[in-house]
């Protein structure tokens, strides 16, 4: 990896923590409905792992009647009702809960069952998401509003602001050489994909102070031997899932092409929760420093 790649990767970084500065700018999120946020929010749906972790964060799990099944954090939320997947929701599973209010991620889907939803009265809050600080204090701020919490959204988005520019600051000051990561998601265990630039993942490399090995597309693409031996990783970052649903790391590494690899020969392999790892909540101070912790110790 050239060197302008890394001093690139490393101005990302301090762009990161340049983003508090800029918090004013965030933005909000889109609601169906503006007036009335705190006084029809007694029965909430959640879809998106990611905004369930703030909604507890919050104090407000009482106002909970249903989750998607993406909302595994924190351990109680696994108890709750669930809806389905994020990706592929129902009106009628939706509405079975009888919900005054819908916090929804980006990828909550389709749009007809939320729109629907909505047409019968529903509130229904939803959240852009670009996989950065400035969305997660927009989740923050955003279900605060929401759930009529301003003062323990307050509270939260400072503790959320101080704790990443402490991990900002620690992993910019860092010593290290490049490195170079290869993202692989495989939770089925049958089609390996890649993350390229403008993902979760791809967002989290850089944050950590490695440079994704993927960089001549977007997005995520279904892996070949062809492309893994041209890419070179140093390591292969995964969820436990897709490590779990491979067989474990000297399965995985037995695929087709990764022994051309400094990863597959140095059987270096780092895997995360899938959620902590890609959810950009209110953890990602905690996930950033933990990846970068584990890639670069690996």
């Amino acid at each position: 990896m050239s060197n302008d790649h890394f001093n690139a990767d490393r101005r990302k970084l301090m762009a990161g923590l340049g983003a508090l500065t800029l918090a004013s700018f965030a933005r909000p999120a889109r609601s169906a409905e503006t007036k009335g946020m705190g006084s029809r929010a007694q029965r909430v749906i959640v879809v998106g792992g990611a905004i369930a972790e703030v909604v507890y964060a919050l104090g407000k799990a009482q106002t909970l009647v249903a989750t998607d099944t993406t909302c595994t954090f924190p351990s109680q939320a696994l108890a709750l009702p669930k809806v389905g997947y994020q990706r592929t929701l129902s009106t009628e599973g939706l509405l079975s809960f009888r919900p005054t209010l819908i916090l929804a991620s980006a990828e909550a889907g389709p749009p007809s069952a939320l729109d629907q939803a909505s047409r019968m009265g529903v509130r229904i809050v939803s959240f852009d998401e670009s996989h950065d600080v400035a969305s997660v204090r927009n989740k923050i701020q955003g279900t605060a509003r929401a759930l009529d919490a301003a003062a323990a959204g307050q509270t939260l988005l400072e503790r959320f602001d101080s704790q990443w520019t402490q991990t900002a600051q620690r992993i910019a000051r860092a010593q290290r050489k490049p490195l170079r990561v290869l993202f692989l998601l495989n939770p089925g265990g049958n089609q390996p994909m890649v993350a390229g630039q403008h993902t979760a993942a791809d967002a989290m490399l850089t944050y950590a102070g490695a440079t994704n090995a993927i960089r001549d597309f977007a997005g995520y693409r279904a892996l070949s031997p062809e492309a893994l031996a041209a890419c070179q990783p140093d390591v292969v970052l995964t969820t436990d899932d897709t490590l779990q649903a491979s067989g474990g790391k000297q399965n995985l590494l037995a695929g087709a092409g990764f022994q051309l690899t400094p990863a597959g020969r140095d059987g270096c392999v780092v895997s995360l929760d899938t959620l902590f790892l890609l959810g950009f909540g209110p953890r990602l101070p905690d996930a950033v420093a933990e990846l970068h912790r584990r890639l670069f110790t690996s």
